[in-house]
């Protein structure tokens, strides 16, 4: 049985609570692998770094499929945008709080764009629902970057891990800070392989599901290598 890493505060989970940290989210993450008895485990961005931190400290799992996972390497997890954010979000300027975090975490891409421009194109380009949903999760979002950036440059103790690690990557590998932390993990990581989709960006997991199903179902179906 599979299951994908998750965190506090999406979905149908509880609050983060006022303990909020990466040992919250393994302590969750280790009750549900209890309860079904997964050995394998899929993990997208923040889930990603979830899942390689739980690998960390348990070898109950032994595989793990990560897309772009969201492991800090160099300071390449920024939260200088985070204080801004929350006082926008404090004023109820959900629009001004969301445009802060987007070119917060995407500096290379979205980062770029002026203000002015990304005001007239988000409205657009994400549906008024859609949008509710992410402002609603923007306190967690900045708890969960907060998270990351405080665990930077940690990542040489996924030596430790005993699973067998499939990193992968979309086409703004070399763009963004999840390219090179995928290369970097590779490094590190005993048991890793690599599988690029040139044709997905970071969201591919959301966006081609199938897609990246396709390749994970195949990695998961392999015989683990003694």
């Amino acid at each position: 049985m599979a299951v994908a890493s998750g965190s506090r505060g999406r979905g149908q989970s509880g609050p983060q609570g006022d303990d909020y940290g990466i040992n919250s989210e393994c302590d969750d993450l280790a009750a549900v692998q209890a309860a079904t008895g997964a050995k394998l485990l899929f993990g997208h961005s923040f889930g990603g770094f979830i899942a390689l931190e739980a690998a960390r400290r348990s070898n109950v799992f032994e595989k793990l499929a990560v897309y772009e996972p969201g492991v800090s390497i160099d300071g390449s997890v920024d939260v200088s945008w985070a204080a801004a954010t929350q006082r926008q979000l404090a004023r109820g300027q959900h629009l001004a709080a969301f445009i802060t975090f987007v070119r917060g975490i995407i500096p290379q891409t979205t980062g770029k764009a002026p203000r002015w421009l990304l005001r007239l194109i988000l409205p657009i380009a994400i549906r008024k629902r859609e949008r509710g949903q992410k402002y609603r999760l923007l306190p967690a979002s900045i708890r969960e970057h907060a998270e990351v950036a405080r665990l930077d440059n940690t990542y040489d103790s996924y030596r430790d891990i005993t699973a067998e690690v499939l990193l992968m990557a979309g086409k703004d590998a070399n763009a963004t800070g999840a390219g090179p932390a995928v290369k970097r993990l590779l490094a590190v990581l005993p048991r890793a392989t690599v599988a690029e989709f040139p044709a997905l960006d970071h969201f591919g997991p959301e966006k081609r599901p199938k897609q990246v199903a396709e390749v994970v179902s195949e990695f998961f179906s392999e015989m683990t290598e003694p």
